[in-house]
């Protein structure tokens, strides 16, 4: 009987990319970072503190996702800055709008009197990421995945895919499954008098290419039937099982890119 070969979702360059994106992480951190690292689940098992959209328990999610990715919680500041979208929705009765723009940011210095060991390390946030729990972590995992490779002097800001590459170190380190689902985020609602819509676009890899990187993030860590993908959005779980079926029936297509950058 004729059946369909599966069909990856990505292009075979992004395959590459991706192949070879954690081979570069297992060389920056070492293989047994992903091996030994825990799925993180948007679940109250793994984020049990109560959630009230408050700078206060984004802070609790922030020192959760520092533990989840093995960064010192004192060693990092967090700010939470206003968004002027927040002021333009409270005025018009109709509003929409759609943004790609970032989150959030990390910055850091050299410390003062050039001793390293007194850098300052700071996050920033958008006040706009504090109703949505989901993204908010995959924005905090994002930040901190610049922590451990720009600040622990894996890789340089001046590397053409470093931002893509601190996305893919989310999927290796076991926070893909907020970063995938935050890949695209469409809402509505309705207020009173005031309706509207908007889309947002977070972080720098499509939702194809979570896919297929959680689909081998599952393969290289000899997850055959793991649950966790139930945790994943419509769209990123069809990518995901869409990958995962094309790397057991491909084993030999596993060839190595070289680095970017």
């Amino acid at each position: 009987m004729l059946g369909f070969a599966p069909k990856l979702p990505i292009s075979d360059e992004e395959r590459l990319w991706v192949d070879e994106g954690f081979r570069r992480l297992e060389r920056m951190l070492g293989r047994r970072r992903m091996i030994d690292a825990k799925v993180v689940l948007p679940s109250a098992q793994d984020f049990p503190e109560p959630y009230d959209k408050s700078a206060a328990s984004a802070e609790l999610l922030f020192r959760r996702v520092c533990n989840y990715m093995r960064v010192e919680r004192s060693t990092v500041e967090l700010e939470i800055f206003p968004d002027e979208t927040e002021e333009l929705r409270s005025i018009l009765p109709h509003w929409s709008g759609q943004s790609s723009n970032c989150a959030g940011f990390y910055t850091h210095d050299g410390g003062t009197d050039g001793n390293e060991g007194e850098k300052r390390m700071l996050i920033v946030l958008r006040s706009t990421q504090l109703p949505d729990p989901m993204s908010l972590v995959a924005t905090l995992a994002h930040e901190l995945g610049h922590v451990i490779l720009l600040c622990g002097g894996h890789m340089s800001s001046k590397t053409a895919d470093h931002e893509p590459m601190t996305d893919l170190l989310t999927v290796f380190l076991g926070l893909g499954i907020f970063t995938a689902n935050s890949a695209a985020r469409f809402s509505q609602y309705q207020e009173e008098r005031r309706i509207g819509w908007s889309m947002r676009r977070l972080g720098y890899l499509a939702e194809q290419v979570y896919g297929y990187a959680l689909a081998k993030f599952a393969r290289e860590r000899g997850e055959h039937s793991p649950d966790w993908p139930k945790h994943l959005s419509t769209n990123a779980r069809a990518y995901y099982k869409r990958s995962r079926k094309w790397l057991m029936m491909n084993p030999h297509f596993m060839k190595m890119a070289e680095p970017i950058g």
